[in-house]
């Protein structure tokens, strides 16, 4: 069971199953919102985290929206995959491919954060993409190495603990970078991502494996460099960077409203990598850029 007492988010709980490696494997979903509602908002969560985090964020939406936010493979809900190296972009876009024909709309607006940021300006950038308006969260087409050095050196390492106090100081400190949120908030993320097991001790809700593709990945030397995806976006597209970031560099962000869709940039001040978008002003953000257009 999860830590805490967590609300009622008001969603419905859904799967869909997905082939990766030859093998199928469920992916779980939560939704919210009118379910025929033709207007679709897909959100998706950063590498660590789980489909939990956008309850404040769906409910918010959830009037004049259809809210659909998935676990990617190995974190909540979803089924861990059988090879730990499947745990990579190309294997979370295609599920999300599959989630979007599962939901039978034509278009949607896309919200990711980090990770789901990355994957949305993949399938952004592909002919026929059904993305039509897009919130990325502390992303973008240069990734510094630092960052995700920083990133693998707590991914999957240390996912026991002995009693919750213990499992909740560790998250909030690895946490820290998120920036200011109040008590209530820092609560509900934390919980978010802590699984109580029956001999009483607490562990994440994510397979631990998902660290390995990842450090496979730092054995490439250099930055990412993800422009080419980047130029090839034409859906309207805001970019929300932590002032503290140091996973998307500031000049960074500058270039990426200058090229590909020319985004419009929110830079949130005392925030790192990567805003959660769970402080109602920072909901507010994207409630206002997604109204703003046609999705």
């Amino acid at each position: 069971m999860s830590g805490g007492a967590l609300p009622d988010d008001g969603s419905r709980a859904r799967h869909v199953e997905c082939l990766a490696g030859g093998r199928l494997h469920r992916l779980a979903y939560r939704e919210w919102g009118e379910p025929s509602n033709p207007r679709v908002v897909v959100c998706v969560h950063a590498l660590t985290r789980q489909s939990r985090d956008f309850g404040p964020l769906a409910r918010a939406l959830a009037p004049r929206w259809r809210v659909v936010a998935p676990d990617m493979p190995g974190r909540g809900a979803s089924d861990r995959l059988h090879d730990p190296m499947l745990y990579q972009v190309p294997t979370y876009v295609a599920d999300a491919v599959t989630l979007l024909a599962r939901l039978d709309v034509e278009e949607v607006a896309w919200v990711g954060i980090s990770l789901g940021a990355l994957m949305g300006m993949t399938i952004a950038a592909m002919d026929r993409t059904p993305i039509r308006r897009m919130v990325v969260s502390d992303a973008g087409p240069a990734l510094a190495r630092a960052a995700l050095e920083r990133i693998a050196s707590y991914v999957g390492v240390a996912t026991s603990f002995p009693t919750y106090e213990a499992a909740f100081a560790a998250i909030r400190a690895i946490s820290e970078p998120f920036g200011p949120h109040s008590e209530a908030e820092w609560r509900f993320l934390v919980d978010n991502v802590l699984v109580r097991r029956e001999d009483g001790t607490w562990t994440l809700h994510y397979d631990p494996a998902i660290g390995i593709p990842f450090r496979e990945g730092l054995k490439v030397p250099g930055d990412v460099d993800l422009w080419s995806l980047w130029d090839a976006i034409r859906a309207p597209t805001l970019v929300l960077r932590g002032e503290r970031s140091d996973l998307l560099a500031a000049d960074t962000a500058r270039q990426m409203t200058l090229r590909g869709p020319k985004a419009e940039l929110v830079t949130l001040p005392g925030v790192g990598h990567a805003p959660t978008l769970v402080p109602t002003s920072q909901i507010e953000l994207v409630r206002e850029y997604l109204e703003a257009g046609k999705a």
